[in-house]
């Protein structure tokens, strides 16, 4: 149907249909570039974020063991299982189990039930009669490294947990709070269990991989 000129709507309607066609790429390309801004936006909220390590799993047999343990095999050949060092730990953190079921029959710790708390006398060392305890300085012993789940991680969920990071025998030096998240230092940490036993979640959130089981992965 033509468009009779003498009609004022007429005409006010082709020309609001012209200008709604003149406008459409220029929205269509503001929409574009909104969207665009908003994955922008997503990609630098991503990159912000701490890169989270994998997953590391502690292969079934490897135990943590008393602070100033050989290396596992040699450890495991030079222990008389005398028990010396179980009946000298202040904290009763170092168990043996005759069966061998657990800790392959030599002392070993098991973190969710007690952890090592670092005495002063590291008594257990001075008591070996074997010397598969060898004596240590703090700083240098390796028991093994805290890993942290930031998923189950309290922290994770907006409440201000700070338990691991107060509890630490070593403080800052091996474990601290950075941009929000648990930061474990791995040359600092000596792996002696506390965060993982005063970690207040089930499972827990930050957990000890044995010496034994990073060396394995080499």
């Amino acid at each position: 149907m033509a468009l009779d000129e003498n009609k004022p709507m007429d005409r006010r309607k082709f020309f609001r249909l012209g200008l709604h066609e003149l406008i459409k790429p220029l929205t269509s390309n503001a929409n574009s570039l909104g969207r665009m801004m908003n994955e922008l936006s997503k990609l630098d909220q991503k990159a912000r974020a701490p890169i989270k390590p994998p997953p590391r799993k502690i292969p079934l047999g490897v135990w943590l063991r008393p602070p100033g343990a050989l290396p596992e095999m040699e450890f495991r050949d030079t222990c008389t299982r005398c028990g010396k060092c179980v009946e000298a730990c202040p904290a009763q953190a170092i168990k043996i189990d005759a069966t061998g079921s657990r800790g392959a029959g030599v002392p070993f710790i098991d973190a969710d039930a007690m952890s090592c708390v670092v005495c002063e006398s590291l008594a257990c060392m001075s008591v070996c009669p074997s010397g598969a305890l060898k004596p240590t300085s703090i700083n240098d012993i390796d028991m093994g490294t805290a890993v942290w789940k930031q998923d189950s991680c309290l922290r994770s969920r907006g409440e201000p947990c700070t338990i691991c990071v107060d509890h630490c025998p070593l403080g800052s030096a091996a474990i601290e709070i950075k941009d929000g998240y648990v930061a474990v230092k791995p040359l600092g940490c000596i792996g002696c269990g506390v965060c993982q036993h005063d970690c207040p979640t089930s499972p827990r959130s930050i957990v000890v991989v044995p010496i034994a089981a990073k060396n394995a992965e080499r």
